[in-house]
């Protein structure tokens, strides 16, 4: 009976030890992954504080407000009000762009609504809106006249 009871200890202990190395070779496995995971996690911060050191030491850039223009000097811009000027020198859309300086797609773009002038056209504009018909004329011929034209 002895020779059975000491069969029976030794398989028990053969079958426990099987099963231990089961469950160790998991953990094991586990123990593998999360210490890649630590590890790459670490080169993350290390390079994510790098840059912040990096950034810390470059002087800020001074935040630019975003591309709206201010009008300049109460100076207000009007679609139908700028297509009413130009009829009322009786200018065509051509005329109304040399006399500004401007292309004949901008006078175009600004009496649909398409688009705004900028502040150097604006004052440009409230110009011309301060002239007389026959001053804007004479100004016309003036920037047409072959004497000022240059090849």
């Amino acid at each position: 009976m002895s020779n059975f009871a000491a069969q029976l200890k030794t398989e028990i202990s053969r079958i426990a030890k099987k099963e231990s190395r089961t469950q160790s070779a998991v953990l094991k496995k586990a123990q593998a992954t999360h210490r890649a995971e630590i590890a790459d996690l670490k080169r993350r911060i290390a390079s994510l504080e790098a840059m912040v050191r990096r950034l810390a030491k470059t002087p800020a850039r001074p935040t630019t407000p975003a591309k709206e223009e201010v009008e300049p000097q109460g100076l207000r811009f009007r679609a139908d009000g700028f297509a009413s000027l130009r009829k009322k020198f009786g200018l065509s859309a051509v005329q109304m762009a040399q006399l500004l300086g401007v292309s004949n797609q901008s006078v175009y773009h600004w009496e649909t609504g398409k688009s705004k002038p900028r502040a150097a056209q604006l004052q440009a504009i409230a110009a011309v809106r301060k002239l007389g018909k026959k001053q804007v004329a004479a100004r016309l011929a003036q920037m047409s006249s072959p004497l000022n034209q240059t090849p």
